[in-house]
Order: C-alpha cells, then structure tokens, then sequence
C-alpha cells in the first residue's frame, strides 16, 4: 500500500529534498522538516508560496496527482492586493490566456481573511492600497499559475497557500509539519 505524506510546507522552504542551487545558499528544503525514506513530492510549491504539499512513495500515485491530465483540483488561500471587482473575478472564473496559453476555468470566491498562522516574513501592509482574500481552485498546475493568473487580472498575489489537493486538506496541520494521510 502506497505511503501518503501530507506535509504543510512554510514559506522560503524548497520543494525538495536537496538543494541544487548556489553553494553556500543553503535554503531550507524538505529534509529539514521529513525524515521519511523514499517519499517524493507530488507536484511543485513555489518557495515564496506556502501550504499543502503531498508527498508519497508511489510513482503512479506520484503521476496521477501531479499531471495535469488528470484535472485533480487543487484549492488556494489568496491575499491579492486590490478591492477585486466582479469583472476580474469572472475572468478568472472563465480562464485567462497567459504567455503559455489559456488557462481551464477556476473555481473563484472572494473570502474572509482566513484564520492562518503568521508569516515569516510577514506579507507587506500598506495602508493606501486594499488587500481581498480569494478561494481559487484551478484543474491544473502550470509554473505559478494561481500568481500570473491573478496578476494577469491586476490583483497581484500576495501571499499564497495551497488549501487542498483533490481529497487531502491542510486542516489541523500546523506549518512545518506533516502528517499521514
């Protein structure tokens, strides 16, 4: 039976075992934080972004959540700096054709600030500028495509969390943490 990880990843941490960048960078990763043999990441958070990764033992398990084909939602928390208008979020609703191509419809839904843990570093107030909170839930997973489509709209992301991917939530785990699925 295969092994599922669900791991709340903090912001600046690599979504990886091993960091191949600059020596000396030594940036955080995953070995920091899951001392679990043979468990890979299934699919990509960015490093600035935060939230939910999967991590598992299964290649085809691997596969099936990672690969676009196989249209498994994944669920975002958004502060978007700006007071969006229904416009915008309707755009996002339909999809919106970024340098890559256009993006499936999203799931979208203006929130209440969510209840999450601190950041480290907090996200950047300004008092003249408003922020919304947005639920956004995409079938796909291009390159930081949540944060080029809400910049494509002009409500450029702020923070990210990664709520859910497909059945597994983040509920009740704490950032820099992780748990059995």
């Amino acid at each position: 039976m295969a092994r599922v990880l669900l791991f709340n990843k903090p912001y600046g941490v690599l979504s990886q075992f091993t960091d191949k960048g600059t020596a000396g960078s030594e940036r955080p990763t995953l070995s920091a934080f899951i001392d679990v043999p043979k468990v890979y990441a299934a699919g990509r958070l960015d490093r600035d972004s935060e939230g939910l990764l999967v991590l598992t033992d299964d290649g085809k398990l691997q596969a099936r959540i990672a690969h676009p084909r196989n249209k498994m939602e994944k669920t975002y928390l958004v502060q978007a700096e700006g007071a969006p208008t229904e416009a915008q979020l309707q755009a996002l609703r339909k999809g919106v054709t970024l340098k890559d191509g256009p993006t499936r419809p999203a799931k979208v839904a203006q929130i209440e600030a969510p209840d999450l843990w601190d950041r480290d570093p907090p996200v950047r107030f300004r008092k003249t500028v408003p922020d919304a909170w947005l639920r956004i839930t995409i079938s796909e997973g291009r390159n930081r495509q949540v944060r080029r489509m809400t910049a494509h709209v002009g409500l450029p992301c702020l923070r990210l969390v990664r709520w859910s991917v497909g059945r597994w939530s983040l509920d009740g785990i704490a950032p820099g943490e992780w748990r059995d699925a």
